[in-house]
Parts: structure tokens; sequence; C-alpha cells
């Protein structure tokens, strides 16, 4: 009996270690992957209205020819006037067009921040996220390599994301994407290693600037019916548009 008893026990915690074997890691959300820490920030130009901010640009563009020695005395002389105004007009609104170009620089900085630097909470953590597989080249040791996205089209009809919102991805097993954003749930080790890599995409060459670096464990795919004749009727579209650049849009019968 005892030693049925102590069976029991050990099968018992054999298998509480193979759930938490199995456990997949901690699920994230794209909102979690930026750092938290560079998010907020002052950035006078968020304040400004569309006019205020074209006013803005204006006088950069005034000041920058009035630099120069081009132009006749009448069109700087009118250039002048029309910077004093533009100037005045601002001042009006409470803006100091000065101190507002002097935060240029520092204001990029913290942009930059804010898009590339990645949570350190989550660096060298095993996650699941879900997102679009974008196929790459294989690495120089043959390696098959993707990258994630947190939205369909991105890089192909639609600008890359910010680099803290992408994450190229070290497959394992036989599975790569078989077609541009695929639907997939990935599980795997997350390190905070930027890269860049320049790749081929449906618009053309595009740098792939990535914060993240994804060591695969498992792969579930979320391909629907949908989803496949899409992919089918835009490889279709491609083959027919390649056709009809060969010969000129006629018909290979005429």
């Amino acid at each position: 009996m005892r030693h049925s008893l102590l069976f029991a026990v050990f099968a018992g915690l054999v298998w509480c270690g193979a759930l938490a074997m199995a456990t997949p890691g901690t699920m994230l959300d794209w909102s979690d992957l930026p750092d938290p820490s560079v998010q907020i920030f002052e950035d006078p130009y968020r304040d400004l209205s569309p006019e205020q901010f074209d006013d803005i640009l204006y006088v950069v563009r005034l000041r920058g020819r009035l630099q120069q020695d081009g132009g006749t005395k009448e069109e700087r002389q009118k250039w002048q006037e029309l910077l004093t105004e533009t100037e005045d007009a601002l001042a009006a609104d409470g803006i100091d067009a000065d101190w507002l170009l002097d935060q240029r620089e520092i204001v990029t900085e913290r942009r930059r921040k804010a898009g590339t630097n990645g949570n350190p909470q989550f660096d060298g953590q095993t996650i699941t996220l879900a997102g679009f597989a974008i196929p790459a080249p294989s690495d120089p040791d043959g390696r098959p390599v993707a990258y994630l996205v947190p939205e369909r089209g991105m890089c192909s009809h639609m600008p890359p994301p910010p680099p803290n919102q992408m994450i190229r991805v070290l497959l394992n097993g036989d599975w790569t994407p078989s077609y541009f954003h695929e639907p997939v749930r990935l599980t795997g080790t997350l390190k905070i290693d930027p890269t860049v890599q320049n790749m081929m995409v449906v618009d053309g060459l595009m740098p792939m600037s990535a914060t993240f670096q994804l060591e695969t464990e498992s792969v579930e795919t979320l391909e629907t019916e949908a989803d496949r004749l899409e992919w089918k009727q835009r490889a279709a579209d491609r083959i027919r548009a390649a056709g009809n650049r060969k010969t000129g849009g006629a018909k290979a019968s005429e």
C-alpha cells in the first residue's frame, strides 16, 4: 500500500512537471513590447495645429532663403516681411518659434527612443505573441528566418512599424511562412537584439529594422480558409500582371 502511495505521488509530480514544461510563455500584446519608461515625454510639436506646424516650416524655409545670397533686394525684403508676419502670428498664439526650433533635436531623440527601445522586462523571457509573419531570406548558415509584425500589410502596402513593433524570428523545425502576412502565434525566447536587414518585399527593397529577435519553440498557424483564398487570388493577380508586362497588355492569343 505504501509503495502504491509513493508511486502515485511520484507520478503526480512527474505529471505536474510535464504540465509546467508544456505551459506556453507569457502571453504578450504588441503594446507590451516598447520600453514604457520612454513612452511619455514632452513633445511641443504634438500640440501644434496643422496650420501652426505649417507656419513653423514656413519660418524655416524663409530663414533659409535669407541666410543665402540669392534673390533681389525686393525679393529679400518681401521674404523678411513674410517671416516677421509669420513669427508674429505664431507669437500671438503663444508659440516661440526660436525655442520650438531649438527643441528639434531633443524631440527627435525622444521619438527615436520611443520607437526603438524594447521593454527590458521581457528580455530573455519565454513569451507567446500573435501576429503576421513575413518570409525572409535565410541566415548565412541556412537557418530559416521570418519577421513578425502586428498588422497585415505592414512592410508591403503599408509603411513598416517602428522597430520595437517588429520581431526578427529564428525558426525551428520544418515550418516557414507560405505567404506574406500569414497569421501565426509564436512561442519562444525573446531577446532585445536590434538588427537591420534590407530585403525585397511586395513593393520593392525594404529595410527591416527590428528591435527584437525571437528564438521559436513552437508555431501555431492561425490561417483561415479566407486567408488561403486571398493568397491564391493575389498569386494569380501577380502572375497575370507579370504576363501583361511581358506582352505589353496583349493577350497571348493576339
